[in-house]
């Protein structure tokens, strides 16, 4: 079964038909820059996009970096805050949308490092921001947002997103020294028998996981950088 996964991020809108089957894309993604500002009307115009490079005509599910309700955006952290109260199901011309980090976190249950596993199960995507989705016995608790918890007085994603280690122009291991403190955070908060990182900085785990000292197993994603698209897809097949 093929469904076209478009996934929305802060700084690119990626997307590719996929093999909801297998979990695998079929056709190499495109990507767009994300627009700016990251209006309703310039995103959905980037999805419209996407949908014609494939000529696509059949089911599409779109991931959006934000709680959604019911295809309804409650919250807006790293795109424009006109997207608060937007049914983005019907401006995506009837798409099925989730939260980005929850379909990442249903590809990497499915297909991926998460395929399996019992017990609390969070996933955790770096990249403009801090996306999470949390598991409990493979079933997901939507909308989390653990990236906003608090900490020295701001969100912390704002110190420990991929973002803030190329504004801060950190090394990966003074970075990994902030992702260790929320990490451990997050640990104490849930206790989870796994935590899977994802986004793009799971393609380069190698120069900062070895840095990260925790009781819980840390492993990269599995699907990498996909995981959002094959989540996407996902959420649409019928």
């Amino acid at each position: 079964m093929n469904v076209l996964g478009i996934d929305i991020g802060g700084s690119g809108i990626k997307g590719a038909p996929v093999d909801t089957d297998a979990g695998e894309l079929t056709e190499e993604r495109l990507r767009i820059p994300t627009p700016e500002p990251s209006r309703p009307e310039a995103v959905a115009d980037a999805v419209r996009q996407i949908r014609e490079h494939f000529a696509w005509t059949g089911p599409v599910g779109v991931t959006f970096p934000g709680v959604i309700v019911e295809g309804v955006v409650r919250t807006a952290a790293n795109v424009d805050r006109s997207w608060i109260g937007v049914d983005a199901a019907a401006l995506f011309g009837g798409a099925s949308v989730l939260n980005d980090a929850d379909a990442a976190g249903v590809a990497e249950m499915r297909f991926g490092c998460g395929r399996g596993e019992k017990g609390t199960v969070l996933m955790l995507t770096f990249g403009t921001g801090i996306g999470s989705a949390l598991f409990r016995d493979g079933v997901l608790v939507p909308n989390t947002e653990l990236g906003h918890l608090e900490l020295h007085g701001k969100d912390a994603e704002h110190r420990a997103s991929s973002r803030a280690r190329e504004e801060h122009d950190l090394s990966w291991e003074k970075w990994a020294e902030r992702v260790q403190e929320y990490l451990e955070h997050v640990e104490m908060l849930f206790s989870p028998s796994l935590v899977v990182i994802g986004g793009g900085v799971s393609k380069k785990a190698e120069k900062f996981l070895p840095h990260i000292k925790l009781r819980t197993r840390v492993v990269p994603a599995g699907l990498q950088n996909e995981a959002g698209i094959i989540g996407a897809a996902l959420a649409a097949r019928p």
